[in-house]
C-alpha cells in the first residue's frame, strides 16, 4: 500500500504573502480549496491553507476505504444472523461485543486521537526546530516514554478483562440463564482492549506524519477477520468462532499499519553522550502526556459515549423492537456524519501543526474551511434520509423478520435522528481543535456533560409520550447543545474563528438541506420501487440541495461548483 504521505503538488500562494516555512519536512502542501465561510469565490485573500491535491486525494480515500469497512461491516452482522440468527448464541455475543465497541470509541476513533495526534506534531514541530543538531530525536523520545507505559497498561486492563469476564457479564446482562457462554465470548473480545490501543496509537502517529491510508483501512482488515473466522470455524466452535474473529481481526489491524509506522517512525535508540542518561533527556525533548491531558480526553469521550448508554436504558422502557429500530436507525442515518468526519480526520494533523508552530491564524483557517466542507456532506447526506428514509430501510433490511411494520418505524426514526446529524458532525469537528494544543482543556467535557444532561432530561419528558420517535428527538437537542456549547467556546478559548460568518454559513447550507429534502420526501413515493426510487434521490437531492445553495450565495456551493466547473475544463 503507498503512502499518501508522498505528494509534491503545491498550491499558488497569494501575491503579498510571505511563505511561513513549514513546522517539520512533511510531504504535501497546502493547496487550493474551499473558501472559507464568508468569502466570496476568486476573492484573493491570502487565506492559507486551503484543501486541494494531496489533502484531497487523502480525504477521497479514507471516505473510500471506510465505506468499505462498513459495507464489510454489514457483511458480517448478516454472516452473524445467517448463522446464529436471533437466540441465546447471538446474544452472548452480542453481550461481549459490548467491550470492542467502547475500546473503539476510546482507543482508536476518539480517546488515542486527540492525545496523540498533537503530542506527535509538537513532536515533529520540534525535531524540525532542532534540524541537525545533535542530541535526541523527540518524536523517538515520545515513543520511548509512552509506547511501553501504554503497552503493559493495556495488556493490564485486558488481563483483568479476561480475568473478570463472569463480574462484566453479570452487570451487563444479569438475566441471562447460563452465562458461560457468553463469559467465553467476552474473555475473547478482551483482547481488543490492548490490540485496539496499539492501532490507535500507530493510527495517530501515521496521521502526525501525514499518512493516511493505513489507518483508514483498519476495519476492512478488522471485519475481514471477523468475517473469515465466523465462515471458517462456525460449525466447529459455533458463535466463539466470530468472537475468536473479533480477537483475529484486532491483530490484523495492527499489522495493516505496522510495516507503514516503522517505516515512518523512528525507534533505534538515539546516540548518547558516553554518560548521558536516556530517560531524562527523553523526559526533556518528548512533549507531555501526564494525567491532566489526560483525564479531560477521556472524560470528553466517555460522555460522549454515555448518550448511546441512555438511549438504550430509555428504550428498554418501550414495548419490543423499540430498541432495534433506534439501532438500525442510527447505523444508517450516521453514515452521512462519519463520512463528513473524514475530512477533519486528514486534516487533523494540520490544525496540530500549526497550533504546535504558533500560527494561530493558520489554524483558524483550516478550521472555518473544515467547518464549512464538513456540514456541506453532512447536511446533503441529511437531505437525502429525510427524503428517501423509508426507501432506504427497505432496501436494506426488509427481508425475512423484518417486516414493513418494522421500515416504517425505523424510517420515522431515523427520520427524526436526521435532525441532529448536523449537531453529531460539529461536535466531532469542533472537539478536535480543541485538544489540538496538547494542552489540558476540560470545555470539551462540560459541553459534553451539559448536552448529555439535556438529552437525559429531554427523553424522560418525551419518551413516554412520543416512545422512540422522543429518544430520537432527546438525542438531537442534547447534541446540538453540545454543538453550539463548543462552537462559542472555540472561538475564546483555542482558536479564534469568526463564529458568526461560521454560523451563518451553516444556516445557508442547512436552508438548501430542508428544501432538498423535502423535495425528496414529495417525489419519493411517484416511483413505485425502492430501490428505483432511491437511485432516482441519488439524483434529484444533490441537485435540489446545490440549486438551493447557489440561489442562498452559500460559498462552500459556490466554490465547489466553481472548482468542479474548473477541473472539468481543465480536463477537456
Amino acid at each position: 500500500m503507498s503512502d499518501t504521505g508522498t505528494g509534491t503538488e503545491t498550491g499558488a500562494r497569494p501575491a503579498g504573502v510571505a511563505a511561513a516555512p513549514p513546522p517539520f519536512p512533511a510531504p504535501g502542501p497546502e493547496p487550493e480549496g474551499l473558501l472559507s465561510p464568508g468569502v466570496a469565490p476568486g476573492t484573493s485573500s491570502g487565506e492559507a491553507p486551503r484543501l486541494g491535491s494531496f489533502l484531497a486525494r487523502a480525504a477521497a480515500a479514507t471516505a473510500v476505504l471506510t465505506v468499505l469497512g462498513a459495507v464489510l461491516g454489514l457483511v458480517r452482522d448478516q454472516a452473524i444472523a445467517r448463522y446464529f440468527g436471533a437466540s441465546d448464541a447471538s446474544d452472548a455475543f452480542l453481550i461481549a461485543w459490548t467491550v470492542p465497541e467502547m475500546a473503539a470509541t476510546l482507543l482508536i476513533e476518539d480517546g488515542m486521537a486527540l492525545l496523540l495526534v498533537p503530542a506527535f506534531s509538537l513532536a515533529l514541530t520540534r525535531r524540525a526546530a532542532a534540524g541537525e543538531a545533535p542530541g535526541s530525536d523527540p518524536v523517538r523520545d515520545l515513543v520511548a516514554t509512552t509506547l511501553p507505559r501504554l503497552f503493559l497498561l493495556l495488556a493490564g486492563g485486558a488481563a483483568l478483562l479476561i480475568a473478570g469476564a463472569p463480574w462484566v457479564v453479570g452487570v451487563l446482562a444479569p438475566g441471562l440463564a447460563d452465562p458461560r457462554l457468553a463469559v467465553d465470548c467476552t474473555r475473547l473480545t478482551s483482547v481488543t482492549v490492548l490490540t485496539f490501543g496499539i492501532t490507535g496509537y500507530f493510527s495517530a502517529a501515521l496521521r502526525a506524519h501525514r499518512s493516511f491510508l493505513p489507518p483508514a483501512g483498519v476495519y476492512v482488515a478488522y471485519n475481514l477477520g471477523i468475517i473469515g473466522m465466523t465462515l471458517a470455524l462456525h460449525a466447529v466452535w459455533g458463535v466463539r468462532a466470530a468472537a475468536v474473529g473479533v480477537a483475529v481481526g484486532s491483530v490484523l489491524m495492527i499489522l495493516a499499519q505496522l510495516p507503514m509506522f516503522l517505516r515512518l517512525v523512528p525507534l533505534a535508540r538515539p546516540r548518547l553522550p558516553r554518560f548521558g542518561r536516556p530517560g531524562r533527556r527523553a523526559a526533556r525533548t518528548a512533549p507531555p502526556l501526564g494525567f491532566a491531558v489526560l483525564a479531560p480526553v477521556v472524560l470528553f469521550v466517555v460522555s460522549r459515549q454515555s448518550q448511546v448508554l441512555v438511549e438504550r436504558f430509555l428504550a428498554s422502557t418501550l414495548p419490543a423492537g423499540a430498541i432495534s429500530h433506534l439501532n438500525y436507525a442510527q447505523k444508517v442515518a450516521q453514515l452521512p456524519m462519519v463520512l463528513s468526519l473524514m475530512i477533519c480526520t486528514v486534516t487533523f494533523p494540520v490544525v496540530a501543526q500549526a497550533m504546535a508552530a504558533g500560527d494561530r491564524e493558520k489554524a483558524r483557517l483550516r478550521v472555518e474551511r473544515d467547518l464549512g466542507l464538513a456540514g456541506t456532506v453532512v447536511l446533503l447526506g441529511t437531505a437525502v434520509v429525510l427524503g428517501y428514509a423509508p426507501q432506504i430501510i427497505e432496501v436494506l433490511f426488509q427481508r425475512g423478520a423484518f417486516d414493513s411494520a418494522d421500515t416504517a418505524s425505523t424510517a420515522q426514526v431515523m427520520r427524526v435522528y436526521a435532525l441532529g446529524l448536523l449537531g453529531h458532525c460539529l461536535v466531532g469537528a469542533l472537539s478536535r481543535p480543541f485538544f489540538s494544543s496538547g494542552r489540558p482543556t476540560w470545555f470539551p467535557a462540560f459541553a459534553m456533560g451539559t448536552g448529555l444532561l439535556v438529552t437525559m432530561g429531554a427523553g424522560y419528558a418525551l419518551t413516554y409520550r412520543f416512545g422512540v420517535d422522543g429518544i430520537a428527538t432527546a438525542n438531537a437537542i442534547g447534541i446540538s447543545t453540545t454543538a453550539l456549547l463548543l462552537l462559542m467556546g472555540l472561538g475564546t478559548r483555542v482558536v479564534p474563528i469568526r463564529t458568526r460568518a461560521v454560523a451563518l454559513s451553516l444556516g445557508r447550507l442547512t436552508g438548501a438541506s430542508l428544501v432538498a429534502g423535502v423535495a425528496g420526501w414529495a417525489c419519493a413515493p411517484l416511483v413505485p420501487d425502492p430501490a428505483l426510487s432511491l437511485a432516482t434521490g441519488c439524483l434529484l437531492v444533490p441537485s435540489a440541495f446545490f440549486l438551493t445553495g447557489l440561489a442562498l450565495h452559500s460559498p462552500e456551493v459556490v466554490s465547489l461548483l466553481a472548482l468542479t466547473r474548473r477541473r472539468f475544463l481543465d480536463g477537456r
